[in-house]
């Protein structure tokens, strides 16, 4: 299986100008790694949009699902740091799906990301990931050498921005990842679902990222 664990914390969100060199310094010098070095994490990965929104994506990897609601992993979110604090409260249009991964195929993780969020209709999951299934194959697709389906855990999956009794339509959507040798590579992956009559009703959005970089456990001093 090419990504690490069986969990996946994804953040995405967008931040004013003004405060975007520190909030890349802060995640580049004490997030990734803090959240890394957080018993069962495995790994994360830092993404700048391409074509997409919010501008800036992560990927955190976990051995089992059940890290993400453990009590170390909530423990570090009661415990942010003071850097932290400043940081967050300045995230505009969080995205934060806490997820399984229930679909990975191919081998390896690439330069670029594609990505499609998918909202399915109630009582039609099983029939949305056997569908899905068939399609994230990318042996057949020149610079595609992974793709994954997560889905978000919808009591888990709430922004830590906004109001947390507030509506959340969007708790139990899933994302397609697609992971390439470069962002050209992404575009006719993405048209396997976009074009695709049976996934169009539930595609909310889709982009492009880059890789800005990663980090593993294995890194850690």
């Amino acid at each position: 299986m090419p990504m690490a664990g069986k969990g996946m914390l994804l953040t995405s969100m967008n931040i004013d100008a003004a405060h975007e060199a520190e909030f890349n310094r802060w995640y580049d010098r004490e997030h990734l790694e803090e959240r890394v070095a957080i018993a069962g994490f495995l790994e994360a990965r830092r993404y700048v949009a391409q074509d997409g929104n919010p501008k800036y994506l992560s990927l955190y990897s976990t051995e089992t699902f059940e890290v993400l609601d453990s009590p170390a992993y909530r423990t570090a979110l009661a415990n942010q740091t003071e850097w932290s604090k400043a940081n967050i409260a300045r995230f505009q249009n969080m995205i934060r799906a806490v997820a399984r991964i229930t679909i990975s195929q191919g081998t390896g993780r690439g330069a670029a990301l594609g990505i499609i969020r998918l909202r399915p209709a109630a009582g039609g999951e099983d029939k949305l990931r056997a569908a899905l299934r068939e399609l994230l194959d990318p042996s057949t697709l020149d610079g595609i050498i992974s793709m994954h389906l997560i889905e978000s855990d919808p009591a888990l999956s709430k922004p830590i921005t906004d109001d947390p009794s507030a509506a959340n339509p969007g708790a139990s959507d899933w994302f397609v990842l697609i992971d390439a040798t470069d962002v050209g590579a992404v575009p006719p992956a993405k048209i396997r679902f976009l074009d695709n009559t049976v996934f169009k009703p539930h595609v909310i959005t889709s982009g492009v990222y880059r890789l800005m970089w990663d980090i593993a456990k294995s890194d850690l001093g």
